[in-house]
């Protein structure tokens, strides 16, 4: 099994920044795929960026892309998610997961493992 522990969240006023990270424990997750998704009050959960297992390949939705990076550290076991020019649609709870596949992925159901989440708010 696999645990997963999001921390990083918080208030930030828009316009900053703010770094998440997501760390594994209770197996090796070099050869996972990873992901980051959001679901903000009222709304359905939304995929933000995916990294493949060795780091080489990642993939954004298109309301992040050129502001959010996301990143790993295998020898951590940990995954990071760099968010910069913050927006108050930005305002979720983010939850980092990981699946037994290397391969990158935007959907959910392709995910094996979960963590309970953050909360980030962005003030405007």
């Amino acid at each position: 099994q696999v645990q997963l522990v999001e921390s990083g969240g918080g208030l930030v006023q828009a316009g900053g920044s703010l770094r998440l990270s997501c760390a594994a424990s209770g197996r090796t997750v070099s050869s996972y795929g990873m992901g980051w998704f959001r679901q903000a009050p009222g709304k359905e959960r939304e995929f933000v960026a995916t990294i493949s297992g060795s780091g080489a390949f990642t993939y954004y939705a298109e309301s992040v892309k050129g502001r959010f990076t996301i990143s790993r550290d295998n020898a951590k076991n940990t995954m990071y998610l760099q968010m910069n020019s913050l927006k108050s649609e930005d305002t979720a709870v983010y939850c980092c997961a990981a699946r037994t596949r290397s391969y990158t992925s935007t959907s959910p159901s392709e995910y094996d493992y979960w963590g309970q989440g953050t909360q980030v708010t962005v003030s405007s």
